[in-house]
């Protein structure tokens, strides 16, 4: 029993060792596949960092309409041009001639002064101004929101000192007065409060998960495209246990994908300078279900692709869904249950956070122990399923054969 049982083992390895390297053939001959898993992986990080390298947006230009004319209103308007967000390069007349700047998209931004701006500060009312953004693109609004919002709180202060100076309190005891409880503003895990260190960790995730998931469909619908099963899994090969093709297939993927990982995922943080607070080995134990998850889910998914120019319009157009789903751009808890639940049967959902958390957040493992055992459910039984379906594709080209057979004789 105990030779049987050796017997067995070599037995195995050696056909894990066959579609191992017929598996490594196969991507290394196509060249469709080639260019997804090397320089699509390494070229989209790249790509990313390169266009994201400036956290925020600096100086836009945005123009003032005064109709106050006032002391308060101009220290406002040299406190705003000395912002690092905005710069006042235009003084406009009426709201009329601003418009047409936005229209001709020469400013970002409009702040207009109302003539009942300094007659309001000076009985003691609430003086309003009126802020005009740019909304074509998220970061113009911010920017020109963000430099308003300071200078205003500013100028709020300033106010008040100048009341309680009118009523004979001045100095430390105005300051305190004015904040009763001091604060720091800290920006966690963004120092800078920028765009890149938000959304780039989440992209590199993204697209280890989706170039992986391509190219595992691209050639398995390349097998059926040109009915390529006899020389990708040699007929003795398909009687036997068919967990040897679906190890083999996948340990091929995961050697490929190792070292891609550690580029995209571990070094180009660094390189670009994004946040990279966590342990590399929680990183590492935490990238290895996801990679394995990932391989696992591609090839169930792949079961299904009977044309490889399919998948690549499926992959795109899934790509911004499973973004939103990972529930970095919007938060899970304002997700409907449906699609919170939904969310659970992709890999990337589980791997964006986790990563996201253990690399830019400095969390530990046992603090994603939700998503790394999540990815190791997912891991497992995606790869149950490859195996059966793997099956029932063998037994399906099986019968198909006996039908020719039968037809000839």
């Amino acid at each position: 029993m105990m030779k049987q049982t050796l017997n067995n083992i070599y037995s195995g390895l050696q056909d894990i060792f066959e579609v191992f390297t017929l598996e490594l053939h196969r991507i290394f001959t196509d060249g469709g596949v080639m260019l997804i898993f090397f320089v699509a992986t390494l070229l989209y990080p790249l790509i990313f960092g390169a266009i994201y390298k400036y956290e925020l947006v600096r100086n836009l230009p945005v123009a003032v309409v005064d109709d106050s004319q006032s002391e308060p209103s101009r220290r406002f308007i040299r406190k705003m041009d000395a912002t690092p967000e905005v710069n006042v390069d235009f003084c406009c007349r009426t709201l009329e001639e601003a418009e047409a700047l936005m229209r001709q998209r020469k400013i970002n931004g409009i702040v207009y002064f109302p003539k009942e701006y300094n007659n309001q500060l000076v009985i003691g009312e609430q003086a309003r101004l009126c802020l005009f953004c740019d909304m074509s693109s998220f970061l113009y609004y911010r920017s020109v929101f963000t430099g308003a919002s300071s200078v205003m709180l500013d100028e709020m202060k300033q106010i008040q000192l100048e009341r309680y100076a009118m009523a004979g309190t001045t100095g430390a005891g105005a300051e305190e007065m004015i904040t009763a409880i001091p604060y720091d503003d800290v920006k966690l895990f963004s120092p800078a409060g920028g765009f890149t260190s938000f959304l780039v960790p989440a992209l590199l995730a993204l697209v280890i998960h989706q170039t992986l998931f391509l190219g595992i469909c691209i050639l398995s619908g390349t097998i059926r495209e040109e009915g390529q099963t006899v020389a990708v899994i040699p007929e003795r090969l398909r009687n036997r246990s068919v967990y040897r093709v679906v190890i083999g297939r996948s340990i091929a993927y995961s050697m490929l994908y190792i070292p891609l990982v550690a580029i995209d995922l571990v070094l180009l943080p660094r390189v670009f300078g994004l946040p990279h607070i966590g342990r590399l080995g929680d990183l590492c134990l935490f990238l290895l279900p996801f990679l394995l998850a990932t391989i696992s889910f591609s090839m169930t998914v792949g079961a299904f692709v009977r044309e490889r120019d399919t998948v690549v319009l499926t992959c795109i157009f899934f790509s911004v869904i499973l973004l939103f789903l990972s529930g970095v751009v919007w938060p899970r808890s304002n997700m409907p249950a449906f699609w919170r639940f939904f969310s659970y049967l992709f890999p990337s959902t589980h791997g964006i956070q986790g990563f996201v958390r253990i690399n830019s957040m400095g969390a530990e493992l046992r603090q994603v122990r939700f998503e790394y055992l999540m990815l190791w459910i997912q891991a497992g039984t995606y790869f149950l399923t490859s195996c059966l379906l793997y099956r029932l594709f063998f037994l399906h080209e099986r019968l198909k054969k006996s039908a020719k057979l039968t037809d000839i004789i």
